[in-house]
């Protein structure tokens, strides 16, 4: 999609307007203009520093996405236009994330994990949200209607915003200094008529002698698309069966057992696309007050309905084998059974298993609640150099409750095969008593809350030759808290779904920190930050950055940024309840015949904080010669160590079964002979990664042919990700996603007084399935999209999404339906189309 890389001397706005940008962007605010000449010379954020500038040159590099380009390009969830972007990678839970997402969708910048990436409303953090003891935003939370502009850090930042910001930040800009009333329609739909999405959102807003107020609504509802639907899907067959198998066997329908041979197609029953239906309120006000104080609040709130659909739940339960005739605590193998191979193993069980289609799919649901407020005063002291202070207060809030439709009691279930053998092993389908006694839904409630407050000074400190050495220092206290209460039935670890336990707990955070701009010649800048930061949890983290810029010439600049940079755990890692994760393993032994394998995840109070080094170096350059040409190209490369981590299990598994006197049998808990009952994955801080890339930026605006004309070109070239030593360059898997070596994005605009039309295609490319080491086919996605200013009242936006029909590439151990649906477009051909009327 469209974006611009921050090279340009920023477009002048109104003092009001900078001013609520200002307190927007910063928690250190100052009063937006400094005194020179007797002339007021407007100053503005950039995100990465809180330094107030005259233009938007820094040595980070910067990338602006902005409300049209969003609108254009049929874009309904900011999620969505994150993850269309090349410096993403990974798998990001988003819309196509149907297995364990619980509705919430994230970014992934350099796809290090989205609790590496740092997402901001305008400058200031913003909740963690989601099912409850969350670890990252959901970006649902924020709707696409508010936002003004997307701002994307591609640089670790903890020196200046402090933990979670080691691959970068996300700052999202809201719209304020609005006037009038318009109105948005929005929709689409997929060229199999299914998947359809639509929005509708209003914004508000007037201005006063001395400030302005913005007010805005918005809803919007996206429905599902199931695997099956799309004609390139191949069946999923899963070993649990609807009519239910013994030790392996199944009825022949002539008295005799025979060895199960068929299988149950999941992809009937599960989704590609998640429904989703969503609320949403905000508001921005400036306002001016006496003695040249300026005060300025945003809220929002927003209330999210999702859910996912899996195949009905299978399940597995050993039953007690009898010595003699039945009773209600075993079962006895008749010789029908036994003749077919049927037989107790060494603990005098066997293994059950069923798909219980009897009670419906699993369809979970989510109900959340985010909300938000965000409050600063600004003024300036009254002295010669134009020093300025702010406080800020920032409260957030999220509680959600979600429920599991005709989930399984596992103890239920044995009890009803003791006392029901015969409707058990028939293959018949199950009574409604029995369905009614064995099945339920599962409820369970969360949330996460926030408290943020901060106070900063900034300005000028003194004049050199060269120019003004420019400062900013400030302090913050943020409190955190978070929770998740699984249901009943799953802490006793009777639901056929894996055992959980609660999650409660919470910490707090004082800081200090510092940035120094000094000009040490005319085309020679520093940048320095220096942040210090104390946890009720792990102690104490000190980080820095160092940032040159050079203007060697008038149209080349050189920049480069060293970092270090830390995240501290949080509390679904310090305080997590040991919870049961059916991950897509291979078990070497065999004894475990699905993909899926149950993995029981603990945390760790212990967790000390994650650190980190970021380089980054590279040029801009916008030749005089060729006017609205700019070229940007940046090395970069990102390095953490003590890494909050769960060892990759597949290697351990592997390593164990080639030794079984290695100790990753004793690390992960697997038994003799390749016993997995106990399979286990901790948290541990011994975790690494290590990636380096290079970004290409072409930006060219021109007119030839009577026409305006824009053209875009992004490019990330992977050079290397590793992960606990592992290289996971160019590959994609299930587990992890995908890092592709190129990614690019290719953009191209025409226009002409009223109306415009975009080319824009997406290009991932050819990459290594990690399970099996073939090739897996690189994919160009093409998009057609326009728009027309019928008059000043109404504007017409329409496009195509996926104009070919694409299919996914098949990836061996995919997430779901063979491949990996948060890498690769699952839909397919979209067409959208909206309306703005503005009045």
């Amino acid at each position: 999609m469209s974006s611009v890389t921050l090279t340009a001397k920023a477009i002048r706005r109104s003092l009001l307007a900078v001013a609520a940008t200002s307190v927007a962007t910063t928690s250190l605010f100052s009063s937006a203009v400094i005194a020179a000449d007797d002339e007021k010379v407007e100053r503005i954020e950039v995100t990465g520093s809180r330094i107030q500038r005259q233009d938007m040159e820094t040595a980070s590099p910067v990338t602006v996405i902005s409300a049209e380009s969003i609108r254009a390009e049929g874009f309904t969830s900011v999620d969505e236009l994150l993850q269309a972007q090349t410096s993403m990678a990974g798998a990001a839970l988003g819309s196509s994330s149907n297995n364990g997402s619980d509705g919430v969708a994230q970014v992934d910048l350099r796809g290090m994990g989205s609790q590496r990436t740092l997402v901001l409303l305008n400058g200031r953090r913003m909740v963690n949200s989601g099912s409850g003891a969350d670890s990252s935003v959901d970006l649902n939370s924020i709707p696409v209607a508010m936002i003004a502009r997307v701002e994307i850090l591609k640089d670790g930042a903890s020196a200046v915003y402090g933990s979670d910001a080691i691959a970068g930040v996300v700052n999202i800009i809201t719209k304020k200094d609005f006037e009038g009333f318009q109105l948005d329609l929005n929709g689409s739909t997929t060229s199999e008529s299914d998947g359809e999405t639509g929005e509708i959102s209003g914004l508000y807003g007037f201005n006063t002698d001395s400030g302005n107020y913005t007010f805005g609504a918005a809803y919007s509802k996206r429905e599902g698309v199931i695997q099956s639907d799309r004609d390139w899907t191949e069946p999923g067959y899963s070993s649990y069966l609807p009519t239910g198998s013994l030790d392996g066997m199944v009825q022949d329908g002539a008295g005799g057992w025979e060895e199960r041979s068929t299988g149950y197609d999941y992809t009937t029953s599960s989704y590609y696309q998640t429904p989703n239906e969503r609320y949403s309120l905000f508001a921005n006000m400036v306002q001016e007050l006496d003695n040249d104080l300026v005060l300025t609040a945003d809220a929002l709130y927003t209330k999210r309905k999702s859910d996912q659909q899996l195949a009905p739940q299978p399940a597995s339960v050993m039953l007690d084998v009898c010595d003699s005739d039945a009773d209600s605590s075993c079962v006895t193998l008749t010789d029908a059974m036994t003749d077919a191979g049927i037989s107790a193993d060494d603990t005098g069980r066997v293994e059950y298993r069923r798909r219980i289609t009897d009670a419906g799919p699993r369809i979970y649901s989510q109900d959340t609640d985010t909300f938000r407020i965000s409050a600063g005063l600004a003024g300036e002291l009254d002295i010669n150099n134009g020093m300025n202070w702010d406080v800020a207060y920032t409260y957030g809030k999220n509680k959600a409750e979600s429920t599991v439709a005709n989930s399984i009691n596992a103890t239920n279930l044995s009890e009803s095969v003791y006392a029901n053998q015969d409707a058990w092993f028939s293959g018949d389908a199950l009574t409604t008593d029995i369905v009614d006694d064995i099945s339920y839904t599962d409820n369970a409630d969360g949330g996460n809350e926030q408290h943020v407050i901060s106070a900063g000074l900034n300005g000028d400190l003194f004049d050199v030759s060269a120019g003004t050495v420019a400062f900013a220092i400030g302090a913050e206290y943020r409190y955190e808290s978070g929770y998740y209460n699984p249901d009943p039935v799953t802490v006793a670890g009777d639901s056929t779904a894996a055992q959980q336990d609660a999650t409660d707990g919470n910490y707090d955070v004082i800081s200090v920190f510092q940035e120094v701009s000094v000009p040490f010649t005319d085309k020679l800048t520093g940048e320095f930050a220096l942040r210090y930061d104390d946890y009720s949890t792990f102690g104490k983290a000190s980080t820095w950055k160092v940032g040159l810029t050079y203007e060697a010439t008038d149209d080349l600049m050189l920049r480069g940024v060293a970092a270090t940079g830390f995240r501290a755990p949080s509390i679904s890692e310090l305080y997590g309840g040991d919870t049961g994760s059916y991950d897509y393993l291979d078990d070497p032994w065999g004894n475990e015949q699905d993909s899926q394998i149950l993995v029981r995840y603990t945390s760790d109070e212990d967790l000390q904080a994650e650190e980190s080094d970021s380089y980054t170096a590279g040029l801009v350059y916008s030749p005089s010669y060729v006017e609205g040409l700019s070229l940007t190209l940046d090395y970069w490369r990102f390095k953490v160590t003590n890494a909050i981590t769960r060892l990759d299990v597949q290697a351990g598994l592997d390593a164990c079964y080639a030794d079984a006197s290695s100790s990753s049998c004793e690390t992960f808990n697997i038994g003799s002979n390749g016993d997995l009952t106990n399979l286990t994955s901790s948290l541990t801080n011994v975790g690494s990664q290590d990636t380096s890339g290079i970004d290409f930026n072409l930006a060219y605006s021109f007119s030839a042919l009577s026409l305006d004309w824009k053209i875009n070109n992004d490019t990330t070239y992977l050079l290397n990700f590793e992960q606990e030593g592992i290289d996971y360059t160019n590959m994609i898997d299930g587990n992890f996603g995908a890092y592709a070596e190129v990614r690019n994005n290719f953009n191209i605009q025409a226009g002409q007084g009223d109306w415009n039309v975009i080319y824009s295609n997406r290009y991932i490319g050819e990459m290594e399935d990690l399970g099996t080491g073939d090739d897996v086919d690189a994919v160009l996605y093409h998009n057609i999209a326009g728009t027309y200013h019928v008059s000043e009242m109404i504007t017409l936006s329409a496009g195509v999404k996926n104009i070919t029909d694409e299919e996914p590439s098949d990836v061996s151990n995919g997430s779901d339906g063979g491949t990996v649906p948060e890498v690769y477009d699952t839909v397919g051909r979209q067409y959208y189309g909206g309306v703005s009327i503005k009045f």
